[in-house]
């Protein structure tokens, strides 16, 4: 039962939207998604104690990975939901939209939702290629959402790439239900049933399918060179979308190509998935580095920062030890929380600013404090300083490469960090603390974006020191559901 309420509050989120008016409407949405929360944590905890598979109707299926990145989505999505509120306000006072546009908004923003929490909780590989593309659907509108003509070229430029993308991935889902079929004679794609089946399963058709899937869901997860939708969608987009593309969407496509591989891994060993793990991984920070240095649109620039990261991730996967897989989970975590609060903190800019352009948004700190505060904890953690938690992590992943003896990839990993580093702070460092431009108003930022900043800020440093130990756990458990090595 718990699985089904977490899939189906923010479907029921989507039809009051239809149905209530907007004072009411907005406590609906934010207690739908307080309780959703809850309820990751509850699932979370679940697994952090130790406990068993839960199962649902047949369809849904939860494992420790599964809740972890049910956790991490929906903490993400309660921080849009509550950001959104003022900065959707500040467009309607501004005539940028109109109620009834807001009311869409609501709408798209639960089914968004849902399709995402419910990627990580289907037993059966092809119904998580439905809601993964599904997901494409939803978002879509959310990134042409101001009908301009560079968000509705972004918007469609994003669903046409991730299509092409989703199609690649649905051919390696169909060679991967051949081989179960051509050598156990079962009918299924339950991956709960083909990971028991794996070992045994035609290596050469598992390995063509696994390219395939790497292809297509890194298309949507933004591996390079796959990646050239991210950059228009992230930046047209509305901010909290923007966090939400950034934060959770593209881990939505990192899980998938997980369970894929876990699958591949069974069947023909661990290094033909580790090779293309960190050949991408590394090529996607390369990439990220590169495009960062000329970058000055200021939400393009955290696209790229996200293709970046991404790329770290699956390069601690491609590595594969306990360790290695601990780091990649815990960066995803920090990742999220870091790219929602500077991106929160980049929208907030852009509206007092009226342009997008790094060169013209100087002075934050003058002109709105929590804002600039935001951004520099933000920025401060995506590079990876301490006290940081994705210094931890980085640190994680690394210590990981020195014990498996990789010093060349992970010297080419430091000095690719070291590009973005670079690019990041040069360009942002003015933007926080360079002058501020004559006839920028200053102050006026809403109670709620302050909070959002001020949690999500306490909650990145807090992990950087301590780790709480039920999340440790859960990570420890997500690990080896991955690598059935404890750490």
């Amino acid at each position: 039962m718990l699985l089904f309420l977490i899939v189906i509050i923010p479907v029921l989120g989507a039809v009051l939207s239809v149905l209530l008016p907007v004072r009411v409407r907005g406590i609906a949405n934010l207690a739908a998604h307080g309780g959703v929360f809850v309820l990751a944590a509850v699932l979370a905890y679940h697994f952090s104690v130790g406990n068993g598979v839960l199962v649902f109707g047949g369809v849904l299926r939860a494992d420790a990975l599964s809740a972890f990145f049910v956790f991490l989505i929906s903490l993400v999505n309660l921080a849009a939901l509550v950001y959104s509120r003022p900065y959707l306000r500040e467009d309607v006072f501004a005539g940028v939209l109109s109620e009834k546009q807001v009311r869409g908004y609501d709408i798209l923003f639960n089914v968004f939702a849902a399709t995402m929490l419910v990627v990580p909780l289907l037993d059966s590989l092809g119904h998580m290629w439905v809601a993964v593309e599904l997901t494409t659907l939803a978002s879509a509108f959310l990134v042409g959402f101001y009908n301009s003509k560079s968000s509705v070229e972004a918007a469609w430029k994003y669903v046409i790439i991730c299509s092409v993308g989703i199609t690649l991935a649905l051919l390696g889902t169909v060679l991967v239900y051949h081989a179960v079929a051509a050598q156990t004679g079962l009918k299924t794609l339950d991956w709960s049933v083909i990971i028991v089946q794996a070992p045994g399963l035609d290596p050469r058709v598992i390995g063509a399918a696994f390219l395939f899937i790497l292809v297509g869901y890194g298309t949507k997860a933004g591996l390079a060179p796959m990646h050239t939708w991210l950059p228009d969608a992230h930046s047209q987009a509305l901010t909290p979308v923007s966090a939400l593309l950034s934060g959770v969407l593209l881990k939505t496509s990192l899980y998938a190509i997980i369970r894929f591989a876990m699958i591949t891994q069974k069947a023909m060993g661990a290094d033909f998935t580790s090779r293309l793990f960190i050949f991408f991984g590394l090529f996607s920070v390369a990439v990220a580095g590169i495009f960062l240095l000329a970058q000055k649109d200021f939400k393009r620039l955290l696209a790229y920062s996200s293709i970046e990261h991404v790329g770290i991730i699956v390069f601690a996967l491609g590595v594969g030890t306990p360790l290695a897989v601990f780091g990649a989970l815990f960066h995803a975590l920090n990742h999220a929380m870091s790219k929602s609060l500077i991106f929160f903190a980049a929208g907030n800019a852009v509206k007092r600013y009226k342009t997008h352009h790094l060169h013209m948004i100087h002075g934050l700190v003058r002109a709105m404090p929590f804002t600039a505060g935001a951004a520099l904890v933000g920025l401060l953690s995506l590079v990876g300083m301490p006290p940081f938690g994705i210094f931890m992590s980085k640190l994680l992943i690394l210590t990981a490469c020195f014990q498996k003896g990789l010093y060349g990839p992970a010297a080419l990993l430091l000095f690719f960090l070291a590009v973005v580093f670079g690019g990041l702070m040069f360009h942002l460092g003015p933007s926080i603390f360079g002058k501020k431009p004559k006839g920028v108003v200053s102050g006026g930022e809403a109670f709620s974006m302050k909070l959002v900043f001020v949690v999500l800020a306490l909650f990145l440093v807090f992990l950087g020191v301590v780790m709480p130990t039920p999340l440790r756990a859960l990570l420890e458990a997500a690990s080896r559901t991955i690598t059935g090595v404890g750490i």
